[in-house]
Parts: C-alpha cells; sequence; structure tokens
C-alpha cells in the first residue's frame, strides 16, 4: 500500500467526479487537505491502519470529536476506495467507525423562538419569515433559500435541491403557509421566496439577533436548531418517527431516533402489551 500518489494528487484527480460542488465538498477539500499536510510533516508514506491510528490521535489531541474524525475519514476512505477501484491501491486500511454520544438535542421552547424572532425582526424581517418557514417545515436553510415559486402550491411545498439527493413534498402548515403568502408581495423575492437572502448575510444577523437574546451564549442555538425545533415537536405531539423521518428527508431512521425520547406516547404500546397479558 505505499503511497504512489499525495492525498491532494488524488483530489485533484477524483474530487470533481466524487463531490457535487458546495459546502460539503468544500468541507471535505479541507479535511483532505489536512490529512496531507499531516502526512507530508510525518512522514506517512502508506495508505494503511497506522495512520488512522495516528490520525485519529492528532484529531484528538486538536480537540476533535469522534463524530468530527468520523467525518474527515469519510472523506479519505472515499477517496481511497475510488483510487482501489480504479486497480491502484491492492488493499485498503481498515476504516471502523469510532463510537458517537448522542447528545442532548438542542431545540428551541415557544418562548424562546418567540424572543429570537423579535430580535429577527428588528435586524431584518426577511430573516424572521426565513426563520418561521424553517421552524415549520424542518427544512435545511439550503433547501429553502432554493426554494422556486414553481415548487409551491397551496398548502404543499417540494424540495428539489435535497442533501440526499431525493425531493420530498411535503404539507405546509398555516404558520408556513402564512410566511409564503408575506413573501409573495416581496419585491425581490422575484424567483423564489427566499432566494433574495444571501446566506452569510443571514447567518450575521441570526448572530446579532441572537446576542441580545437570553441564548446569546449557547454555542448550539444556529440557524440548523430551527430543523431539530420542528423535529421535536413533531414528537411531542405524537407524530410516529416513521412520518417525522419522511417529513424532514432523513435517509436512514437512525438520524430521526434521536427525536423518539421526546414523544409521550410513542412507547405506551409497550406497556398496554404488558397490561393486556393474562396472568
Amino acid at each position: 500500500m505505499h503511497m504512489d500518489y499525495h492525498l491532494l494528487d488524488l483530489w485533484r484527480r477524483y474530487g470533481d467526479l466524487l463531490w457535487e460542488p458546495g459546502k460539503h465538498k468544500e468541507a471535505c477539500r479541507a479535511y483532505i487537505d489536512e490529512m496531507h499536510r499531516f502526512m507530508i510533516i510525518n512522514n506517512h508514506q502508506e495508505f494503511d491502519n497506522e495512520l488512522l491510528d495516528a490520525l485519529t490521535i492528532e484529531f484528538r489531541r486538536k480537540g476533535n470529536r469522534n463524530s468530527t474524525i468520523n467525518r474527515k475519514f469519510a472523506s479519505l476512505s472515499k477517496l481511497l476506495r475510488k483510487h482501489h477501484k480504479n486497480g491502484f491501491l491492492v488493499s485498503l486500511p481498515d476504516f471502523q467507525k469510532l463510537p458517537e454520544r448522542n447528545g442532548r438535542v438542542r431545540y428551541l421552547t415557544r418562548e424562546e423562538e418567540a424572543n429570537l424572532l423579535c430580535e429577527l425582526e428588528r435586524e431584518d424581517r426577511k430573516y424572521a419569515q426565513l426563520s418561521r418557514f424553517l421552524a415549520e417545515t424542518g427544512a435545511r436553510i439550503g433547501e429553502a433559500l432554493k426554494l422556486n415559486w414553481a415548487d409551491i402550491e397551496p398548502g404543499y411545498t417540494t424540495f428539489w435541491e435535497t442533501k440526499s439527493h431525493r425531493p420530498r413534498t411535503i404539507p405546509l402548515s398555516r404558520r408556513a403557509q402564512g410566511v409564503v403568502d408575506e413573501v409573495r408581495g416581496r419585491e425581490n423575492a422575484q424567483c423564489g421566496p427566499f432566494q433574495d437572502i444571501p446566506y452569510p448575510k443571514f447567518r450575521d444577523g441570526w448572530n446579532v439577533a441572537k446576542s441580545r437574546t437570553t441564548m446569546r451564549n449557547d454555542p448550539q442555538v444556529v440557524p440548523h436548531v430551527l430543523r431539530h425545533t420542528c423535529a421535536s415537536r413533531l414528537a411531542q405531539s405524537g407524530v410516529d418517527i416513521k412520518r417525522i423521518q419522511e417529513f424532514l428527508g432523513h435517509r436512514t431512521l437512525s438520524m430521526t431516533l434521536r427525536y423518539a425520547h421526546l414523544s409521550p406516547r410513542h412507547l405506551d404500546v409497550c406497556a398496554d402489551a404488558l397490561n393486556n397479558m393474562t396472568h
């Protein structure tokens, strides 16, 4: 498994083939660059288990969590698997996913959401409208920003550009429909309801609004918390986990199971079964 190519050579060869343009590709490129520099500095000449061990130790020294290390290794594995498939690597190192702790899911209470939306209104009404829509649909920010008016019909919207590359159509709540109706009259929203909002400006406005609330020092209160908020409220309302998975567009049920414990009734069937047993 001698390294006939540097990692950056593999990226130049396969990067555009394996990753579509976007933030995910940029992040993976940064991971590959980081690992490339480590290999050069430490004179690692082979793609083997010893390299994975050394990288794991280095990442942990930097304070990376197992989840972050897994993401970095996923990008490395993708490159090496392609190189192996093309006949340039005899064998692959043994990539094993490190255990990840399922921490507490952070979501907004109704009061926290109201306070944050109030401050977002002060920054820019467009930011508040987008945030309401995200909290009601559970959409990823990129999905919402790319919506076209043709994707929206009364009571429903279709997200075509999704992380899983699978379009999904969801019903709109009254609150989400209200946002859409409000935005239709906005002068700059010609192509889609939120396409006139640059994400960096929205993120900056979010941070300014957040700084004026009691959540100012909470690192988990980022725009993605609105997706967690939607999912958590669905679970708390007793919606079954499979429907939540479809609503959010999760590729696997395990991603949705983070919210299952919030459902007050999803385990009632267990007690009912025991109660109904004859003794």
